[in-house]
């Protein structure tokens, strides 16, 4: 089992700086941060400051989309982090939920995100590609022959299809262990289906936790099922509540949800949050005490997930970092 860490863009540098070390030495393997422009700060730059300040550590954005740069400026952005890192950088793409919603504009489709991961590929290993708004081919003479890992975010049916048949891994933002399961095993059908050999594909679950009474942490992470229900409601409105397409404990929740603001998307003081009930927000994320994150992580662990990803946004990230690298983490050591 990996160990992630995930920052939102308004994280002061130095304390980015701090937060990679302590993450580090606790024995994480990750660091993604939020890429969505408009809301917080630009993450590509932070991405270079903390790997300048760790090792070994991986850093990606969580996640990026096809329609935000043109796709030289972000094949060329992807390859120099890779290059000056020697080979930590990684993507995590979606649609563009809250980046291109939040102007107005619409999410990007999958065929588009597929073809992007498979160029970003190429183009960091040096190869010539060719793409929809550049007539000419493009290759980086400087690139250097990184194997970048690439993530595909998804919940519905065609995302997870996508995942299997084009990314390294799969990102889920839930901790719930039969979602989980149920999403990471559409991703393998679907890779096998396609001829892929899916022995090293990576299932991330990405969700907050936190250390403490029951009470106090159900309201530090109610926010986070709501941001969840954002992306559940899309899959409603293409597929119904009904279909048996999604389970019903994926769907159920959402029946009372009256909207989203994408301009607070993410955060606890987002409007919409009075449908999510405290069994909600403890299914979705990892609470209590240390045993009871080990023994949900380990769930995690028996339904396919590879990586346990923090949302680390609590007031409390220290703590967090700390303990799991005490409490935790070393339960998962292989021997």
């Amino acid at each position: 089992m990996e160990f992630g860490i995930t920052f939102k863009g308004f994280v002061e540098p130095d304390r980015a700086r701090y937060l990679v070390r302590a993450a580090e030495y606790a024995g994480f393997s990750h660091c993604w941060f939020y890429d969505s422009h408009i809301l917080w700060r630009e993450c590509y730059p932070a991405i270079a400051m903390c790997m300048e300040h760790t090792r070994d550590m991986h850093f990606g954005p969580l996640v990026t989309n096809p329609d935000v740069r043109d796709w030289s400026v972000a094949g060329s952005l992807f390859a120099s982090l890779n290059k000056q890192s020697n080979g930590r950088f990684e993507i995590a793409v979606g649609r563009g939920d809250s980046s291109r919603r939040v102007m107005g504009k619409k999410p990007a489709p999958l065929s588009r995100v597929t073809e992007f991961v498979q160029k970003m590929k190429a183009m960091v290993r040096g190869e010539e590609v060719t793409y929809p708004e550049c007539p000419e081919p493009v290759k980086l003479p400087w690139a250097v022959g990184h194997e970048m890992p690439a993530w595909i975010g998804a919940y519905g049916p065609l995302a997870l299809k996508a995942a299997g048949e084009a990314a390294d891994g799969v990102v889920l933002q839930i901790a719930e262990p039969s979602l989980c399961k149920w999403f990471t095993d559409q991703c393998i059908e679907a890779g096998n289906a396609a001829g892929r050999d899916m022995s090293r594909f990576r299932s991330m679950a990405a969700a907050p936790a936190y250390f403490g009474p029951m009470d106090k942490a159900i309201e530090a992470t109610k926010w986070f099922p709501a941001m969840v229900g954002n992306h559940v409601a899309d899959i409603v409105e293409k597929y119904g509540s009904d279909s048996g397409i999604v389970p019903k404990s994926l769907t159920s929740y959402i029946e009372k949800r009256r909207g989203y603001d994408y301009s607070k998307h993410g955060q606890s003081d987002n409007p919409y949050l009075d449908f999510i009930t405290p069994d909600i927000v403890e299914s979705f994320c990892v609470l209590g005490e240390p045993e009871q994150h080990i023994a949900k992580i380990k769930e995690l662990e028996a339904a396919g997930v590879t990586q346990f990803n923090i949302y680390l946004d609590s007031g409390e990230e220290e703590e967090i970092i700390a303990r799991y690298g005490r409490e935790v983490i070393p339960a998962f050591a292989k021997n």
